[in-house]
């Protein structure tokens, strides 16, 4: 039989399976605090290192093309202070969202042909990855949904980038034309630039 301690530190209800693990002893690891459940059909081992992100894992293992995106990425940036009540995750446009009620999670649908555009990883727990928007591309996104996340969100965050050390407007004035939001963002950077 294959123990717990043989599993990946995060792994799904059909890893388990696969390495001869039967739901009853992976339910009754579970019971027994073992490992926990991070979401539906998605585990961690209770002896594994601490993840600094545990929904944003959950939910990458619930949905491996998803990609961490606006609020959710901001907070990870440092671009905000929110605290987004919902993982925020964007999947190309063509392909099926998925249904997450736990963590609680947003999805949005984004062009397939710019879907890939800054896409990073973050480390979530130690060696296991996210995908995620890097800072350029979660400010461009944010002006171009404003609409939804709230104009002060997407504008402080525009300042915070412009802040950084590492900020590039002139990347952020290509992802900008890339995602047709050139205009709005070219008039924020104006006003960011006056004040």
């Amino acid at each position: 039989m294959v123990a717990i301690a043989d599993l990946p530190s995060t792994f799904t209800t059909a890893m388990a399976r696969a390495s001869g693990l039967h739901p009853r002893d992976l339910y009754a690891a579970r019971d027994a605090g073992l490992i926990l459940e991070l979401s539906h059909g998605v585990f961690r081992r209770a002896d594994a290192a601490p993840a600094s992100f545990p929904d944003l894992l959950a939910v990458s293992y619930r949905n491996s093309s998803a990609v961490v995106c606006l609020v959710s990425a901001a907070a990870v940036h440092e671009l905000t202070d929110e605290i987004p009540a919902a993982v925020q995750v964007a999947v190309p446009r063509a392909s099926r969202p998925p249904h997450i009620s736990f963590p609680p999670t947003t999805v949005f649908r984004f062009e397939p042909s710019t879907f890939e555009l800054g896409v990073t990883r973050l480390e979530a727990a130690p060696g296991e990855y996210v995908r995620i928007y890097d800072p350029a591309r979660t400010v461009v996104d944010l002006m171009r949904l404003r609409h939804r996340v709230g104009q002060p969100t997407a504008l402080a965050a525009l300042q915070r980038y412009l802040r950084r050390r590492d900020s590039r407007p002139a990347e952020l004035l290509e992802l900008a034309a890339a995602l047709r939001v050139r205009g709005p963002l070219l008039h924020a950077l104006d006003v960011a630039s006056a004040g």
